[in-house]
């Protein structure tokens, strides 16, 4: 065969499959929701998220954004976009969808429910596995999500204290503070045991300063105490044991201060 052929024939293989490649990524970019309605989409995106299709849920829910633009399904579609995300552990994407929902609709009937869902997002993910007081040493544990998630519940409860949200916001708070007045005390107690007085004073001192009134006070001033009469500091150690006397006279300073594991105060439901 000659040269001439040769190059021919090459030249027009490549151009069939050229052609077959430009077939194949046009399927597979194919929008399978051309023509159909709002309403339809909307419905196939629960659809897929009943059915635990949580990606496929997602599409249909970006495309029902871009096509019913500017109208209440859209905003709806928005939220329930967030929803899937995070039930499917993309926490990340979820915190943004519901950023751009409040930043975007911001008189939005279901701005609470958006304020809600966003503290949701942090409390589960960060919060539900708070169980640091079994046996893990949490001394580096980076407790900000924790604290966005109070922020947005807090949010949710100042504006909209009417809100059907607001009841298990308000108690997911009270873990919350619980939560981290009971990380600061785990901290001192890790450092008293590990000879690290003074610092073991420093977390103690936060826990009391910065978490009035929660249960985990009693066991920050009995490190304290503890603390201070392990370094020779008579006088400060007395203070803080007539504190300790005065605010819990049924409890002994003598008394073990690890919680009891299998039962913890904090847990609420």
């Amino acid at each position: 065969m000659s040269s001439t052929k040769l190059s021919m024939l090459r030249a027009g293989s490549l151009a069939v499959l050229a052609a077959l490649l430009f077939a194949g990524c046009a399927t597979q970019n194919e929008d399978p929701t051309v023509g159909w309605s709002p309403n339809r989409i909307y419905s196939e995106a629960k659809d897929e998220f009943a059915a635990g299709n949580y990606e496929k849920a997602i599409t249909y829910y970006d495309r029902l954004e871009g096509r019913a633009a500017g109208t209440p399904l859209a905003q709806q579609a928005q939220l329930e976009k967030a929803f899937v995300q995070y039930k499917n552990g993309d926490k990340a994407q979820a915190l943004s969808t519901l950023d751009r929902f409040i930043r975007l609709h911001p008189a939005s009937p279901a701005l609470d429910y958006a304020f809600y869902l966003k503290g949701l997002v942090n409390f589960n993910d960060d919060l539900g596995m708070l169980s640091f007081i079994s046996r893990q040493d949490l001394s580096e544990r980076d407790q900000q999500a924790a604290k966005e998630s109070y922020e947005s519940f807090r949010e949710l409860t100042t504006r909209f204290p009417e809100s059907k949200y607001a009841t298990d916001a308000t108690q997911r708070m009270t873990y919350i503070v619980n939560s981290l007045a009971q990380y600061e005390v785990h901290v001192a107690r890790y450092y008293y045991s590990r000879g690290a007085y003074v610092a073991a004073i420093n977390r103690a001192q936060t826990a009391i300063a910065e978490y009035r009134e929660v249960p985990a006070v009693e066991e920050a001033v009995y490190i304290l105490v503890k603390s201070y009469d392990a370094l020779g500091m008579t006088q400060l150690r007395d203070d803080a044991a007539r504190v300790f006397k005065e605010n819990y006279p049924n409890r002994r300073l003598d008394r073990e201060f690890i919680r009891d594991q299998d039962n913890p105060w904090w847990k609420l439901w």
